[in-house]
C-alpha cells in the first residue's frame, strides 16, 4: 500500500484509499475538468471536497501542494517511475492523465499539439474571461456604476464564443474526436449561461454549433457523473 504520509495534505483529507490516485477539488467549471476526467478515463481514485467558500485551499496543509491556493489537484501514489506526484492546475492534470492512460488525445505529434493548444486557449481566454463576466454580471461587479468592465468581458466572452463556433463548424467536437480539449470546455460553457445567468448577453442562441456541442457533452455518462464530484458534505450546505 502507497505511503502518503509524508505529503502535508493527506493530514487535513486522509487518504482511505491511499493507492488511488487523491483529488482535492470542488464542483466548479475548473474542477469539474478533472472529475469528468477521471470518470472518463476510469482511473481508479479518491475525492475530496475542498470547500473555497470557506477558504480551505488557504490552509497550509493545501498550500503544501498547490502554494497557488486554487483547486483541483491531484496526488497520484503511482506516478512517473513509481513515485507520487503532487499536481495541480486543471490544464497540467487532463494532459497528465491523458499521457498516464493513453486516452483522450491524439497519438499523433501534430494532432496532441493541436489538441493541447485548444486546452491552452480554454486556460488563458475561455475560462478567465467568463469568470470575469460572472462577476459584473451577476455577482459584487453588477453593483458598478462604471458598465465598461461589463461590456469588455460581454464583448470578449462573445468573441471567443465565436472563435468556438468556428471552430465546431463541421464536426461533432473540438478534433476530430472527443479530447481533453472538450473536457476544458464543457463545464465553463455550461456555467456561462447557468450558473452566471448570461445565456442572453452573449447571444448565446444565435451560435450555429456551439449549443449543439455543449448538448452532446453534457449528455455523457461520464460527465453527467463528473460534474456532481467531489459530493458536498451534508454538513457544509
Amino acid at each position: 500500500m502507497a505511503d502518503l504520509s509524508a505529503f502535508p495534505i493527506t493530514q487535513r483529507w486522509p487518504a482511505l484509499h491511499p493507492d488511488r490516485l487523491q483529488l482535492y477539488s470542488m464542483n466548479t467549471p475548473n474542477g469539474v475538468k478533472a472529475s469528468i476526467m477521471l470518470e472518463e478515463t476510469g482511473l481508479p481514485y479518491e475525492p475530496h471536497f475542498v470547500d473555497i467558500g470557506k477558504d480551505e485551499t488557504w490552509g497550509p496543509e493545501y498550500l503544501s501542494l498547490n502554494p497557488n491556493g486554487k483547486i483541483p489537484a491531484i496526488l497520484d501514489p503511482d506516478g512517473p517511475d513509481g513515485q507520487p506526484l503532487a499536481l495541480f492546475e486543471s490544464g497540467a492534470i487532463l494532459i497528465y492523465l491523458a499521457d498516464k492512460t493513453g486516452q483522450l488525445i491524439p497519438t499523433d505529434a501534430a494532432g496532441r499539439y493541436q489538441t493541447i493548444q485548444w486546452v491552452m486557449w480554454q486556460m488563458g481566454g475561455l475560462g478567465p474571461m467568463f469568470g470575469q463576466l460572472g462577476f459584473f454580471h451577476k455577482f459584487a461587479g453588477r453593483q458598478y456604476e462604471d458598465k465598461r468592465p461589463l461590456q469588455r468581458y460581454v464583448a470578449e466572452s462573445r468573441h471567443l464564443l465565436g472563435v468556438l463556433d468556428a471552430r465546431l463548424e463541421g464536426r461533432d467536437w473540438v478534433m476530430d474526436d472527443y479530447t481533453i480539449a472538450d473536457i476544458s470546455m464543457l463545464g465553463w460553457v455550461r456555467n456561462l449561461i447557468g450558473f452566471y445567468e448570461a445565456r442572453e448577453v452573449v447571444e448565446f442562441d444565435t451560435l450555429k454549433n456551439v449549443p449543439a456541442w455543449l448538448e452532446r457533452g453534457l449528455a455523457r455518462p461520464a460527465v453527467q457523473r463528473g460534474l456532481e464530484i467531489p459530493k458536498r458534505p451534508l454538513n457544509s450546505r
